[in-house]
């Protein structure tokens, strides 16, 4: 996992963090691996756009 992708954090939580310690002593099911990984790949796809976002409007946020 991209070390972005496991330090973004969401209202001061480590999403991917907080999504395995909730489960903390649970055996995980094939479709709780399946969630989890798409997750991932949703947060690698909101970094990528938040990046070109950033690119697109210079000087953001206002200074």
């Amino acid at each position: 996992m991209p070390p972005e992708v496991w330090e973004f954090q969401v209202g001061g939580y480590q999403v991917c963090q907080k999504w395995l310690k909730d489960r903390k002593g649970r055996h995980l099911t094939h479709d709780d691996l399946t969630h989890y990984q798409k997750i991932v790949v949703a947060l690698k796809e909101t970094i990528r756009l938040m990046t070109e976002i950033d690119e697109l409007i210079p000087g953001w946020p206002v200074e």
